[in-house]
């Protein structure tokens, strides 16, 4: 099946349509944060609330990847996925899927190859059911450095098991949207730059930009992250963050100023998907997603072209929010001369980017 055609986005009631010369953005809501939900139930609600889309975690609750009959499992999936009008992004995050002790192992970077050749297959299962979906990417990550092994070595093993990933992406015409992630080997855009170079840029490769991860560690503000990264965008994570502290939040808990993010994207042309990541949150997932779509949809609304305001409800929910949190600075985010900041571990009970605070 090839890639979903975009579905024409309808401005939400009240909101104006996005001038002619951009690209209406369409969002997504990841089922990693609908954990405790039934696959149908968790696409059904998105449908229901407005959602465009869904970034589908394999995992052993959602289209288990290493279950039998996975083909017609999948064919279950492709047909509920056309009946609702969601389209849908493949990821590859689950923490446990593969290694029930360790989280995200066993890795692409894994000191024996066996442990690799697990990754790389389940890698394999994600592009088959990507293009049998019709998905417009899949997602991955690199993977933490493992203990004892130097970088040059982790590099040269990242480049051997993506290839032959790389091969299929190219054969099912699915892109493979590598995800720069704080904590891990390849954890930036200069580190996602570094990959393409290291394989020849071939053109399957992609990246996944997580606008949380633009906050917590990168050089440049996010919006700019999203104009340097336009080119190679295949798929896009959203969520707040707070400079330094890998920990993902809903929106107006953190720093993130989204309206110029939303804009960014539009103007870059940007249209596949932009899927909310709230992992930590399935607790409250249904609510998470009622209320994520519409604050999406006001930041994302232009501004008038005499500057007023168009969204004061967007500014009122992060008020809202912050009103009854201590009250903390923004750091400044570093100019791009300057390195980015060492992430500093998050307080006890929190996810933090140290080695094993991958994807929370």
């Amino acid at each position: 099946m090839s890639p979903r055609q975009p579905t024409p986005a309808v401005p939400p009631e009240g909101l104006p349509e996005s001038p002619p010369h951009s690209h209406p953005l369409r969002f997504g809501y990841g089922t990693n944060g609908l954990a405790d939900l039934r696959l149908d139930d968790a696409l059904t609600l998105l449908a229901d609330l407005g959602y465009d889309g869904v970034g589908l975690t394999l995992d052993h609750m959602h289209l288990d990847p290493l279950a039998p009959d996975l083909a017609t499992r999948t064919g279950r999936v492709a047909r509920r996925l056309d009946a609702l009008g969601l389209d849908v992004t493949v990821e590859t995050g689950a923490r446990y899927v593969l290694d029930p002790r360790r989280k995200h192992g066993p890795s692409l970077l894994d000191p024996d190859p066996a442990d690799r050749a697990r990754r790389v297959d389940l890698l394999l299962r994600a592009v088959r059911i990507a293009g049998d979906l019709g998905a417009h990417a899949v997602h991955c990550f690199s993977g933490t450095l493992p203990p004892g092994t130097d970088r040059d070595t982790a590099w040269k093993r990242l480049a051997e098991t993506l290839a032959p990933v790389l091969e299929a992406a190219a054969s099912a015409g699915v892109p493979l949207a590598v995800e720069p992630e704080p904590g891990h080997l390849l954890a930036t855009l200069v580190d996602f730059h570094e990959l393409r170079l290291l394989l020849g840029d071939p053109e399957p490769l992609g990246l996944t930009l997580d606008i949380g991860h633009c906050q917590c560690l990168e050089p440049l503000p996010p919006a700019d992250c999203v104009r340097a990264a336009a080119p190679w965008l295949r798929h896009v994570q959203i969520e707040d963050m707070r400079r330094g502290v890998h920990e993902h939040l809903p929106f107006g808990d953190g720093e993130i100023d989204f309206p110029p993010v939303l804009a960014a994207l539009r103007d870059a042309g940007y249209q596949g998907l932009t899927v909310v990541e709230l992992p930590r949150h399935s607790h409250a997932g249904p609510r998470q997603a009622e209320l994520s779509l519409p604050f999406l949809h006001r930041a994302a609304t232009p501004a008038p072209s005499d500057g007023r305001t168009t969204a004061p409800e967007a500014i009122a929910h992060r008020v809202e929010h912050r009103t009854s949190r201590p009250t903390h600075q923004t750091p400044r985010p570093p100019l791009p001369s300057e390195p980015a900041p060492a992430l500093s571990p998050a307080p006890p009970g929190e996810p933090s980017a140290i080695q094993e605070g991958s994807t929370p």
